[in-house]
């Protein structure tokens, strides 16, 4: 079982959400993941997509920077349909990664050929999503993302047990390619994953929903070394 990076995730309501959360985490993590939700692809939706204000609009055009832009790299995950309208925004906004999820509607193929090169590429599968569908941008993709629960774009859901066979089948079939497990990761559930063959660890609610956050990441810090 190899050394895993553990990324948390802010799934937010507004901005200020986000400033909030980050300042926790300056010193203890390098990556923390943005879930951003249309409420098209998934039921929720997120900033920036749930109220309009202009902070996003201010990023994009560098008149200012997500919050500790200057020593976190942020992971985008975007769980959103039409992925190919609003990469490039994300990319003038700074992500370091993008994340595209297979089963939305639009154009995958196209989001990802117009991140190659600029940005790391993820693809995110669902948990009953055929690891198929990796195939034929393999080339193209920098690392994939596997969904732990059945219902994304929600924190605090159930563990579904199938993804650790997913990730060994994924192991198996992509050698190399850096596997993320998002959803469902607590400290019970870290070992299993790290021991079918996770590479990153995408945490949410195990983090931010406990009493100690600073405790938390470091709870997790430890059980990955």
């Amino acid at each position: 079982m190899s050394r895993a990076e553990i990324i948390p995730a802010i799934l937010p309501n507004d901005f200020a959400e986000i400033e909030e959360k980050t300042s926790y985490l300056k010193g203890w993590v390098k990556t923390i993941q943005i879930d951003v939700c249309d409420g098209q692809f998934v039921q929720n939706a997120t900033w920036p997509y749930r109220k309009h204000d202009d902070s996003f609009e201010k990023i994009m055009h560098e008149e200012e920077g997500f919050p500790g832009w200057d020593v976190f790299d942020f992971e985008i995950d975007l769980m959103a349909n039409r992925p190919q309208d609003l990469v490039e925004a994300w990319v003038s906004a700074g992500a370091a990664r993008i994340i595209i999820h297979a089963e939305a509607t639009g154009d995958v193929a196209e989001a990802v050929n117009m991140l190659e090169g600029r940005v790391e590429v993820g693809l995110a599968l669902n948990i009953e999503t055929s690891l198929d569908v990796i195939e034929p941008l393999r080339e193209k993709i920098n690392f994939i993302q596997l969904m732990g629960i059945d219902n994304v774009g929600f924190q605090h859901q159930p563990f579904d047990e199938k993804v650790l066979g997913r990730i060994k089948e994924a192991r198996m079939k992509f050698p190399g390619m850096p596997i993320s497990v998002d959803g469902g990761v607590s400290l019970e559930t870290a070992p299993e994953l790290m021991a079918a063959g996770a590479d990153r660890l995408v945490v949410g609610s195990a983090i931010f929903g406990s009493d100690n956050i600073i405790q938390a990441v470091e709870d997790f810090k430890a059980l990955v070394k």
